[in-house]
């Protein structure tokens, strides 16, 4: 082949030199990115008890809705380097050249130099995944977590190795330490293949899968374990869970309510109507399907061309995972009625990135047959329509581009079609550069969209605005409260840092997201009284006011109407919890049937009894100053 003259480090170099342009170029215009992420990492570099636990504030009221896996990252080099934008972001631009190398590697084992740089080229340029690799969300490391657990399988299939298998049972362990359920979701494809194509005995195979059950089990649960063992008393309150259980919030908020939409909050406000061509629509299209349908006809073709092969065909084996990784994931996404966010499709940039790099490079090279050409042919086509339809759902951004992109790859595919097997080599790499840039032309555009751009809060998505595809059931609105980072008044920051010295926390508030915004001023502990959304039920009145009597919070900032804030649905009453804790929120902090609207009552109880005042345009009440 013609690539296969060149030095495999000169081709590598060049694709991780892109990809660190992709993912490092400017990256400190995102500022703190998500401010409720940015908040954790800068109190963990505080307090190395908020670091255990993925704590929200220094002085350990709540944690983040998440394992802290990636905080963890984010943490040591802030540590390191000293908390900022850049000390922050960059392990998670880092992860991202990582996954690309990884990914890189895992396919040149079995199918060479030009389909390991074509799939992580298109990892590189997939705009959910840049957009994720400049980003302070989980999810950076679960891509890199899960590509590594993906290698491992690739290994072991080699040779039938167990201890790689037990390196891959680990890496998913650690992505189930990132974001919970989401990091197994690509499980049932790597324990399968491995099943069906590892070359050794069966028997044999069964117990390497319940090995690497085992090293999954421990480095998941040992963190679990850990804060279910710890005194509920001495540790923060598992934020997102409706009862401090850490077990709650991994089958519940994180897990089957996200499926089922038993949780509240309707997933639909964020990423369309549940549905087979959810991944299609205005909100999630453009963030990863440019090249799903091309990935699916490779797919289909590669099954139907290896179903005859032993049981331990390498290209099946590598069509079982990557295709079974692709279609068990996207099926989730598309028919989950729960909450669920464009950039969650992050996790399947890598599949479709092997499918269509492997798929393309073997049509390539039996090109010399018809159906081989009409197939990568109809791949390419697919591509540049689709890619035109998304691009035209942004009429006035880069007009030209589709059409530039629907003409390249029409060119290309009509020479392939007619001369690719008698071109020489000149003519075939005017093809093949054609060819890439009409399949990669439109996710690069939104990829540098994403660079160019500034993307804070927690409803972020890459590329231009989008009209709304009303054939795929797109354009919802948002409406997660606190969705975008809130900007603190120079006013109100000074006053808090001016009068924290003496208190467990400067000032308390309804939602995680307005807390976030106010330590990350102050660089002191906020209580977010009702977590993430407003409405996490972490403490009870009385508690509160346990807290307030000894002098523990200096100010309650009003959030806005976050979540639990007036009007949220308050008590009549409260529990009482026990006496003789030495809990930071007194000891109880359940939530039951009499409990819910905390923040609210919380917040009711203050207005009604200190006085306020009106500080850079936000309410706040002294709490060492009662009315009357």
């Amino acid at each position: 082949m013609l690539y296969d003259r060149v030095k495999p480090a000169a081709p590598l170099g060049v694709l991780l030199l892109l990809t660190a342009g992709l993912y490092c170029w400017g990256l400190s215009r995102n500022g703190y990115a998500n401010q409720y992420y940015a908040a954790a990492v800068q109190a963990g570099t505080h307090s190395w008890k908020a670091f255990l636990f993925g704590s929200l504030d220094p002085a350990n009221y709540i944690t983040v809705d998440k394992p802290p896996a990636s905080l963890w990252l984010m943490e040591l080099s802030s540590r390191l380097f000293g908390f900022s934008s850049i000390s922050m972001l960059l392990p998670q631009a880092l992860e991202g050249i990582a996954a690309v190398a990884l990914l890189y590697a895992t396919v040149r084992r079995w199918f060479g130099q030009p389909a390991a740089l074509l799939s992580g080229l298109i990892l590189a340029v997939t705009p959910v995944a840049a957009l994720m690799f400049r980003f302070n969300n989980p999810d950076a490391l679960l891509v890199l977590l899960l590509v590594l657990a993906a290698y491992c399988v690739t290994r072991a299939l080699e040779r039938g190795r167990t201890r790689w298998l037990i390196l891959a049972g680990t890496a998913l362990g650690f992505a189930f330490l990132t974001k919970m359920l989401q990091g197994f979701l690509v499980l049932p494809a790597l324990g399968f293949v491995y099943a069906v194509a590892a070359p050794v005995a069966f028997r044999r195979r069964l117990w390497q899968l319940c090995l690497a059950g085992v090293a999954l089990g421990v480095s998941a649960g040992w963190w679990v374990t850990l804060v279910e063992v710890w005194p509920a008393s001495a540790r923060p309150f598992i934020g997102g869970s409706s009862n401090d259980n850490i077990l709650q919030l991994v089958f519940g908020y994180n897990g089957l309510d996200r499926i089922s939409g038993g949780g509240g909050g309707g997933g639909a406000n964020f990423s369309g109507s549940p549905g087979i061509l959810r991944l299609f629509n205005s909100l999630m299209g453009g963030q990863i399907s440019w090249l799903l349908p091309a990935a699916l006809i490779s797919l289909v073709v590669g099954s139907i061309w290896t179903a005859r092969r032993p049981r331990t065909d390498r290209t099946r084996a590598a069509l079982l995972l990557w295709g079974g990784w692709l279609i068990v994931s996207a099926a989730i996404y598309s028919y989950m009625s729960g909450i669920i966010h464009p950039y969650y499709t992050n996790t399947l940039a890598p599949a479709i990135a092997v499918l269509v790099g492997v798929g393309a490079t073997l049509l390539w090279r039996q090109r010399r047959h018809l159906v081989a050409r009409l197939t990568l042919a109809v791949m390419l086509l697919a591509t540049a329509g689709w890619s035109y339809s998304l691009l035209a759902r942004s009429p006035s951004w880069h007009a030209w581009l589709r059409f530039a992109v629907l003409v390249g790859g029409a060119l290309a595919a009509a020479v392939l079609i007619v001369a690719g097997a008698q071109l020489k080599r000149a003519a075939l790499a005017g093809v093949v550069a054609t060819g890439v840039l009409a399949a990669l032309g439109g996710p690069l555009a939104y990829t540098l969209s994403v660079v160019a751009t500034a993307e804070t809060g927690s409803l972020v998505s890459a590329g231009p605005a989008v009209a709304s595809a009303g054939g795929f059931g797109g354009g919802a609105g948002f409406g997660l409260p606190g969705g975008g980072n809130s900007a603190v008044s120079s006013a109100l920051a000074s006053l808090l840092k001016r009068t924290a010295r003496g208190y467990s926390w400067v000032a308390a508030t309804a939602s995680g997201t307005t807390a976030a915004s106010l330590e990350l001023a102050t660089g002191k502990s906020v209580m977010a009284i009702g977590g993430f959304t407003g409405s996490d039920d972490s403490t009870t009145l009385a508690n509160f006011e346990r807290l307030v009597a000894h002098r523990r919070i200096h100010y309650y900032v009003v959030s806005g109407g976050f979540g639990g804030g007036p009007g949220g649905g308050a008590p009549t009453g409260s529990f009482t919890p026990p006496s003789g804790s030495s809990s930071p929120t007194g000891g109880f902090r359940g939530a039951g049937p009499g409990n819910q609207g905390v923040a609210s009552t919380i917040q009711t109880w203050v207005s009604s009894h200190f006085k306020s005042t009106t500080v850079g345009g936000s309410t706040v009440y002294d709490l060492t100053r009662r009315i009357g």
